[in-house]
Order: structure tokens, then sequence, then C-alpha cells
């Protein structure tokens, strides 16, 4: 596989992808109720804010890619997939460029949405892009001090479903801050088990991440939690905003079961990886099924 897709860390990418469709879903009807398929939503702000979602995404993961190679943090005997600095499949340099050339992405898709929607857009912009590098850059990271968990729910889950919604509409609605908690659930178990995975490695190396302070018991709880909170919020989203065919995302219930069991049963070390897989694939389920149900219940 090419280098740069591996550092771009492609199973992480339903962590960009669907906040922005549950978000754009949650739009439709809201401008303009009952006009065809399209439901008015804006499809050039949408795919804008797409790929805005995926850029940072895939330079957040060259950012720590590069922070936590040049500190010695990943190595050649980590568990799971090869970092580029870490193994030598790329200098610092080479990584450092990847990264800005994905942080510069975000600038060309981002630029007509401001001009389009408003100045704000430039101030959540400049938030998510040093979010992005301060993660694991800089002389303090937060994600070694146990914060990237906080990082993930606020940038993939509610400012990248509301903004989405706000790209159509110009108002943050109270569907797509429910939605964006749903999602950001998700996204945060994600790190969890990663984090988990990595929690004896993470120790030697004194990166205090959230899983490293908690100890694994209480990691694991913490992500199980999280895989069921999405599924306490559907109610809600379903009967209260009257989006009823949202309810489907029920089904994907089933499937999650599978890693918050392998979870609780102990799973340690390479056991966690197909656990990761598994819970992107949850995600990746969840996000489309209530994209769908919002969708086709919008008015």
């Amino acid at each position: 596989m090419n280098r740069w897709l591996v550092g771009a860390r492609p199973r992480t990418l339903a962590a960009a992808l669907v906040p922005v469709m549950v978000g754009t879903a949650a739009a439709a009807g809201l401008n303009q109720p009952g006009t065809g398929w399209a439901k008015g939503i804006i499809w050039w702000r949408a795919g804008c804010a797409l790929v805005v979602a995926v850029a940072v995404q895939v330079a957040t993961n060259y950012a720590n890619d590069y922070s936590d190679g040049i500190r010695g943090v990943d190595s050649e005997d980590r568990i799971g997939p090869a970092r580029l600095v870490g193994s030598g499949l790329a200098t610092a340099a080479e990584v450092k460029r990847a990264m800005i050339a994905a942080f510069a992405v975000t600038l060309v898709a981002g630029t007509p949405l401001v001009l389009a929607v408003g100045w704000e857009l430039v101030a959540v912009g400049v938030a998510a892009v040093a979010a992005g590098w301060f993660y694991t850059g800089g002389s303090r990271p937060y994600g070694y001090a146990g914060y990237g968990e906080v990082f993930v729910f606020v940038f993939f889950g509610l400012v990248a479903t509301v903004g989405s919604t706000y790209v159509q509409v110009e108002a943050v609605t109270a569907l797509s801050l429910l939605c964006g908690v749903a999602v950001g659930s998700l996204s945060t178990a994600l790190l969890v088990v990663n984090n988990l995975r990595d929690i004896p490695g993470d120790s030697r190396c004194g990166k205090r991440t959230l899983a490293v302070r908690m100890g694994e018991n209480r990691t694991r709880i913490v992500y199980t939690g999280l895989m069921v909170v999405p599924y306490l919020l559907l109610p809600l989203i379903a009967g209260v905003y009257a989006r009823p065919v949202a309810a489907a995302a029920f089904v994907v219930i089933l499937p999650a079961r599978r890693p918050v069991l392998r979870v609780l049963e102990g799973a340690v070390g390479p056991d966690l990886i197909p656990v990761l897989g598994q819970t992107g694939l949850v995600q990746l389920a969840f996000g489309v099924t209530l994209a769908t149900g919002l969708w086709l219940s919008a008015p």
C-alpha cells in the first residue's frame, strides 16, 4: 500500500465522513420543505464541508505521526499499523510537508463556504487546525495529557455535524446538536479503544492518554458507555424531532455487540486491533443508517 495512504489512516476517515453525512441530512427539508428529492440541500456546500472534514482528519493523522515520531513515541515494534516516521517509511520533514498540504486543502475547500455563509466559519476553521496540530504537537500537547477524547468529541462530533447543518440553513439546530452527540460518541469510542490497546507503550513513553490515566478497567467502561449513548438518543431524534425513519439505526446495535463484548471480556494488545476495525464499521453503519433515516423523514 502507498505509504501516504498508510499515513492518512483510511480506517479513521469514517470519523470525518459520518458527521458531514448526518449533519447534511439533519438540514434536509428545513430550507425548502417538500421540494423533491434534493430537499433544499445545496450540494456544493455539502461537498466542500466533506472535503474540509476529511482534510482535517488526514492532516491531524499526519501531525500525530510527525510529532510522535520525532519524540520517539512510535517505534517499529508498536502494536498496530506502522507509523511513517517511527517505522522509517518517511522522514519527519516529509510527513510535516504532507501535514501542511492537507491543512492547505482545508483552506481551499473552506474558502467558498466562508464567502457564501459567513466569516464566523473562519474561527471554526482556525480552531480545528490548531486543535489538530496541538493534539500531539507543540511543547505541551493536550493529547499527552488525556484530553484527546475531548478534541475528537468536539470537532468530529459536535463541530462537524452542527457545522454541516449550519452551512445549509445558516443556523444551529437542536436536532444537529443531538446528532452531533451521537456521532461524536462513536468517534470518541474509536480513539478510546485505540488508546486502550496502546496503554503499555504509551505508559513507557510517558504519554498520559486518558486510558493511561484511568487504567484498563475504567477505560473499558468508558468505551462501552460511548457505544451505548447513540442508541439512547435515537428515540429523541426519531420522536421528538419527527424523524421517525431515523429509528432504523437501531439495527446497528447488533453488530455493535461484538466489539463491546470483546472489550468487556478483557481483550488486550493485538486482540484489540480487530475491535478497532469493528468499531469503525459500526460508526460508519450507524452514520449511514441515521443519515438515510433523517433524509427520508425530512419534511
